[in-house]
């Protein structure tokens, strides 16, 4: 683990200084964002996804290609997600819109309008759908969205790589989408000091078991760390591991919270992947992979814990957004407060890197924070 990090300088002309982002609005952009399971895109399909407000064509070709386009029609503004799949002679694999048939190849060009005759001058191939860049990466599939969508440079780094992806597919996966914007959902997902309150259950913990907690913290890759240490001994939930775990807990840009658990040679990775569809939607993935034998046995208790969990920051959410209407001053305190300022730290310092053209430097230094929880 080093001390600070730094990305590739971005390949675009810098442009000027982009000014800080206000919390709870924009989006981090030229980033990846988790957008489906490999597996839960079928050879042949078509599904939408709305990302940062715009539609967004998730398929895959007969030939196991996955790609990206914007989901709208050119012609007519139908969805191209609600065509299909074709083959045609000289053409490859296209998506047929259902309204005209007007055919798009994975990159976006048109192949095809099948309306025009023979001797109408028509250049088909000058028309395009926005293509996105995809990538497949340990079971998942990530697109990138660009700070320019409509002249997009190549990305200039790759997905996230988690460690403790094992024991083949995932074992567990559940979803939720949450009535907030990304910056609220992410400063939830990293708040140290809500479980006693929020997530009171007799496997977990209540308000009566609060200990003080003293955890290092380091940076990493576009994020931080909490350094790999025991689980804290009021968290319940670690003893069905048996052994001794030692956990590893980790946030990366744009929004990536993942926990890394060894109880010996076995492993457990627990991801969480934000994904924003909208300025006020926010949809929390949960993904678990493990090769420990307890996701054989306990599974139905593990995912009624993991729906829980989602259920009541959901319902926290609705609570906080009765707040948020009226536009207050948000007061945070260190130390239980300090990865939600690292977190406003990181975006600012993100979106000025990308708008001058420079590389990322991260802000946070390696530290020790405490809290009760």
């Amino acid at each position: 683990m080093t001390p600070a990090d730094s990305a590739q300088t971005p390949a675009a002309a810098p442009q000027a200084k982009a000014p800080p982002a206000a919390f709870g609005k924009g989006f981090v952009t030229d980033a990846w964002y988790f957008v489906a399971l490999s597996r839960d895109v079928a050879p042949g399909s078509l599904r939408r996804q709305e990302l940062m407000g715009e539609p967004v064509l998730i398929g895959r070709t007969n030939g196991g290609q996955v790609f990206a386009l914007r989901d709208i029609c050119p012609h007519r503004a139908a969805p191209l997600s609600a065509g299909r799949v074709v083959q045609k002679p000289g053409e490859g694999e296209t998506v047929e819109c259902p309204y005209h048939g007007w055919r798009f190849r994975p990159d976006g060009a048109c192949a095809a309008i099948p309306s025009l005759v023979e001797d109408q001058a028509f250049e088909t191939d000058r028309i395009r759908v926005r293509a996105y860049p995809v990538r497949e990466s340990q079971g998942l599939v990530f697109v990138w969205m660009a700070s320019d969508p409509r002249n997009p440079a190549e990305p200039d780094h790759e997905p996230p790589v988690f460690p403790g992806v094992v024991g083949g597919g995932a074992k567990l996966v559940e979803w939720m989408d949450f009535d907030s914007h990304i910056d609220h959902a992410v400063v939830g997902l990293m708040d140290p000091a809500h479980g006693p309150y929020v997530h009171q259950q007799w496997w977990w913990r209540s308000e009566h078991s609060m200990h003080e907690k003293a955890k290092a913290f380091a940076p990493v890759e576009h994020g931080w760390a909490m350094v790999r240490h025991a689980p804290s001994s009021n968290s319940r939930a670690y003893r069905i591991l048996g052994g001794a775990p030692a956990t590893e807990i980790t946030f990366r840009l744009p929004g990536y919270r993942w926990e890394h658990i060894q109880v010996g040679e076995k492993q457990v990775l627990a991801l969480t992947c934000l994904t924003p569809i909208t300025e006020t939607k926010t949809r929390i993935t949960q993904i678990f992979w493990s090769d420990h034998w307890v996701f054989g046995l306990a599974k139905p208790f593990l995912r009624m814990g993991v729906v829980a969990f989602l259920k009541q920051d959901g319902g926290m959410v609705n609570l906080q957004n009765e707040g948020l209407r009226y536009d207050p001053a948000l007061i945070w305190i260190d130390d239980a407060d300090k990865q939600a300022k690292w977190y406003q730290q990181l975006k600012r310092e993100w979106m000025r890197s990308r708008a001058e053209g420079r590389a990322f430097v991260n802000p946070i230094q390696p530290t020790t924070l405490r809290w009760k929880s």
